[in-house]
């Protein structure tokens, strides 16, 4: 019927779906990936290598700033969409086995 992996998946599921619907620890798993995404905007921003871009860039100071925000933003819904679907990937494997249990 159930292989021992679904068997524990089901049981620790059953336990934690709740807790793992909103944790802030699922949100620090997925901001690595966020900061990569971040790390590698600032290294093509400021290589230079699009000369237009860096005569715009120098043109206005308060760009960095708006970077700097854009940045924290693109992290924050990076981590929140991450932690998220991953929960959901989660409770709809959770939900085929238990159709499936319903069903025999």
């Amino acid at each position: 019927m159930y292989t021992k992996e679904e068997e524990a998946f089901m049981k620790y599921w059953e336990a934690n779906r709740l807790k793992k619907k909103r944790s802030l620890k699922n949100f620090l798993i997925s901001t690595p990936l966020g900061i990569l995404l971040m790390i590698g905007i600032f290294i093509n921003f400021f290589s230079g290598w699009y000369k237009k871009a860096a005569m715009e860039a120098n043109a206005d100071p308060s760009l960095f700033l708006i970077l700097l925000i854009a940045g924290v933003i693109i992290v924050a819904f990076i981590g929140i969409f991450s932690s998220y679907h991953k929960w959901d990937i989660n409770e709809n494997y959770y939900k085929t086995l238990r159709a499936r249990k319903n069903k025999k």
